[in-house]
């Protein structure tokens, strides 16, 4: 029998077929899930904040950053026989969740700089993202399958979608 493992905020999982992955309330945080389609090998990291470099303390939660989150991800899941080399990821989240975010504050702009630095690091791993569900207004919540690559998106008043 399946489980759906849960994340936590600030917090990452893997899990191998036929598992899934969930995290809720995914605001300005970014949902990214990455997996290896042949071993179906995945992972979720619930990103916070786009950048850990600010930090000064020694004590940094890796998860919660997207600069560290998701080089963790990835090494947790090569230590389950994933290849970094046909990891594909999907993201969702990001959003201004306030109206005092919009404004020209890079501060209230939290949701559209982690989606950014989600994408850069990403790419910097050379994992190509196939699929998002980032922006707008409202929050998410996520289920993220890696045997079939689905990426369920629940959002309150919303339809559920499958990127």
């Amino acid at each position: 029998m399946s489980e759906i493992i849960k994340v936590g905020m600030a917090d990452l999982k893997t899990c191998v077929s036929p598992n899934g992955i969930t995290t809720l309330g995914l605001g300005s945080c970014v949902g990214v899930a990455i997996r290896d389609p042949m071993t179906k090998v995945g992972g979720l990291a619930h990103v916070m904040l786009p950048d850990s470099t600010a930090i000064r303390n020694g004590n940094l939660n890796v998860a919660k950053f997207a600069d560290t989150g998701i080089v963790e991800l990835v090494l947790q899941m090569e230590k389950l026989g994933a290849k970094r080399s046909r990891m594909v990821a999907k993201i969702a989240g990001g959003a201004t969740m306030f109206s005092f975010q919009g404004g020209m504050s890079t501060m209230g702009q939290v949701g559209q700089r982690n989606v950014e630095a989600t994408k850069a690091k990403l790419k910097e791993l050379k994992i190509p993202i196939l699929a998002e569900d980032t922006g707008a207004n409202y929050g998410r919540t996520v289920v993220f399958y890696p045997e079939t690559g689905e990426f369920h998106i629940r959002a309150v008043g919303k339809s559920e979608t499958v990127i």
